[in-house]
């Protein structure tokens, strides 16, 4: 439990970029001792998702501008492979998950003020893209995806507020959905490609990374 609340917290950005980890406070609002929130720590730092600091603790990695690159870049190459792997593999049931998860996912308003709906947004969003890679059958590229999904959904809420007048999700997300369902691996890797470079785009655009940021000891 305190690990993924943590880590949801480090995810949804509501602990903020650059900022410490303080223990007891997070022990206390938890329900759990202080030992439980250490060794929860030392997880998430050996995941990368924290930033173990000598006799200082732990703090949340900053916006870094290179990690960011270098992540997408990562992130495309390996959703490519999973998709043509699920489009290549994936049966009836797997078409049927993904009209499924589209669905809800086209159902559900991306923009809100109420933080209960953002959260549930991202859920709804990272089980659609989980439903198009979710037909291939190498189970280490997909941990790989997870691990990188997983950290590029702190960019992807930064970016949230600065993409309205941007982008169109919806219409981003029917044509991911429309070109797995076609079964046309060259397509829907050139749109995942598209996809996720726009969300970088808009970040580097704002300019809101620093460079270094996420490596600072």
């Amino acid at each position: 439990m305190a690990y993924r609340s943590i880590r949801d917290d480090i995810l949804s950005c509501r602990l903020a970029p650059g900022s410490k980890l303080l223990l007891n406070p997070m022990a206390e609002r938890l329900g759990v001792s202080l030992s439980v929130v250490r060794e929860t720590a030392s997880r998430l730092a050996a995941e990368g998702l924290l930033i173990a600091q000598s006799q200082r603790g732990f703090v949340v990695p900053g916006i870094d501008r290179d990690d960011l690159i270098e992540l997408t870049d990562a992130r495309i190459e390996v959703e490519c492979l999973c998709l043509r792997e699920a489009v290549r593999s994936g049966n009836m049931d797997w078409e049927v998950d993904v009209l499924s998860a589209y669905h809800r996912l086209e159902h559900t308003p991306v923009h809100s003020a109420d933080p209960a709906m953002k959260d549930h947004w991202a859920e709804l969003h990272a089980a659609f893209h989980h439903s198009l890679v979710a037909g291939g059958t190498n189970r280490w590229y997909l941990r790989i995806r997870e691990t990188l999904f997983a950290h590029s959904e702190r960019y992807r809420r930064l970016s949230v507020a600065l993409q309205q007048e941007q982008r169109d999700l919806e219409q981003e997300h029917k044509a991911l959905m429309e070109a797995a369902i076609a079964r046309d691996a060259e397509l829907v890797c050139e749109r995942i490609r598209a996809h996720l470079s726009l969300t970088i785009k808009i970040l580097l655009d704002a300019g809101i990374c620093e460079p270094g940021a996420g490596t600072r000891k």
